[in-house]
């Protein structure tokens, strides 16, 4: 009795799969509807007019800062007046306010941080890399050590791909000398160097507690808050003082005039409001003992160029005594940093990837150069950054070598190769930039 059933249910099966579905539109005749237009909402609409605004604000406040870059290389050979520099540097202030507000008003309308908003955006980055162990702090179940940080197994999985493609396209493609060299330096080739003497941040301490700081970083932050206090706000003249104060701390190079200032704004210790010591030399790089005796001294190195530069003699020897030729080292190099922050971009101990190029003087043209002439990454020349724009131009190495933005082919093939590297892996183009050095620098 159930074959019959079956028979009887397949036909109806059949008879469903050939009729056209019931929620189908038809798509013409009298029944035919339009469908709905979809809209954005209102709220979606006033995050994009916010994200546009914060935009321009930023674009007007990287063009200012250009302004006032080039005009102080002007005053430098004469060509401008101290006093349009100190009008630049203000105007740049006012436009920094003003991109504050608006991303202030962007975070109040939308309970977020603008893409725009670098620090905000930093912050999010580091959080999101932490919780997925790219990278944690070092030694976290016994409080941390500032500056040390430890790769998990995406990170360490992502750095041995970038490392590996680095030596790939460096070192292999260019048949380059590879070495590698003890971290551990006597002082005599860093005294040599000139590391000793001038790889140094000045310091300050908290009188009561001890804490270290650095001098600059204090006196940046004072200064800044004078200026965009509006509760007391400066008399026009003093701002412009103070906002020119401001723009010289990183060329203040004596500990006498970095101290001169720290005690006429009042500095005090950040967390504690304490009082500081005068400012002193504090030398960056970290000193050990080598050997049971312990009267050689040494340095954990800063870079690991001195590896290269020591060994130039035999490597020379090594390419049969023949110019040019290249060294590369890849390593960890040491930094004791004052205060390091801003995540893995200032830490202590970090890996390094380094090529020294050796060229004759009287030749530094490239055989390879014509493979790299018609790239035209974004170059910006001391003509546009001197000029109103402002902007950095696409430009191919071959027209930079002509008209001298470039000193020779030897240095535009090697951009070519770092702009290479920098897009293979991932680097946005447009945000990439080689900046021609202004006279003065």
């Amino acid at each position: 009795f159930g074959q019959p059933r079956r028979r009887q249910q397949s036909k109806q099966r059949q008879a469903h799969s050939r009729a056209p579905p019931r929620h189908i539109a038809p798509l013409c005749g009298p029944n035919y509807r339009r469908p709905p237009v979809l809209r954005k909402p209102r709220a979606f609409s006033i995050m994009a007019d916010l994200q546009s605004a914060i935009d321009a604000a930023q674009a007007e406040v990287t063009k200012q800062g250009e302004v006032v870059r080039s005009l102080k290389a002007a005053v430098k050979t004469g060509e401008k007046d101290k006093s349009e520099v100190d009008a630049a540097i203000e105007a740049l202030k006012q436009l920094k306010i003003d991109l504050e507000k608006k991303q202030a008003e962007f975070e109040k309308a939308t309970g977020k941080s603008s893409s725009n908003n670098r620090e905000a955006f930093r912050q999010a980055v580091n959080n999101t890399l932490e919780r997925r162990l790219f990278f944690i702090p070092s030694f976290k179940i016994y409080g941390a050590v500032a500056g040390f940080y430890d790769f998990g197994p995406p990170g360490c999985a992502v750095k041995q791909n970038v490392t590996q493609f680095w030596r790939q396209h460096f070192v292999l493609e260019e048949n380059m000398l590879e070495v590698e060299c003890p971290a551990v330096t006597p002082e005599v080739v860093l005294k040599a160097s000139g590391h000793v003497d001038r790889f140094t941040d000045f310091m300050v301490t908290d009188v009561k507690n001890g804490e270290c700081h650095r001098a600059d970083h204090l006196l940046e932050d004072v200064l800044e808050k004078l200026l965009e206090d509006k509760k007391d706000p400066l008399t026009p003249e003093r701002r412009k003082e103070v906002a020119q104060i401001l723009a010289e701390v990183g060329e203040m190079n004596t500990p006498e005039k970095m101290g001169k200032y720290l005690t006429e704004f009042n500095v005090k210790a950040p967390d504690t409001g304490n009082d500081i010591s005068a400012p002193f030399a504090f030398n960056l790089m970290f000193k050990t003992s080598i050997g049971p005796k312990g009267d050689n001294i040494g340095f954990l190195r800063p870079e690991t160029a001195q590896g290269i530069f020591v060994n130039f003699r035999d490597l020379l020897y090594y390419n049969g005594s023949k110019l040019p030729f290249a060294a590369a080292q890849i390593g960890n190099s040491y930094r004791n940093e004052i205060s390091p922050r801003a995540g893995l971009l200032r830490v202590r101990e970090f890996t390094q990837a380094e090529i020294e190029h050796f060229v004759s003087p009287d030749d530094k043209s490239h055989p390879k150069f014509a493979s790299v002439a018609e790239l035209a990454p974004r170059m910006f020349s001391r003509e546009l950054q001197m000029g109103e724009a402002k902007v950095a131009e696409r430009m191919s190495l071959g027209e930079c070598v002509a008209k001298g933005i470039v000193a020779n082919e030897t240095l535009a093939y090697f951009i070519g190769r770092c702009y290479l590297f920098m897009t293979a892996v991932g680097i946005d183009p447009e945000r990439c930039r080689f900046r021609q050095h202004l006279q003065h620098e």
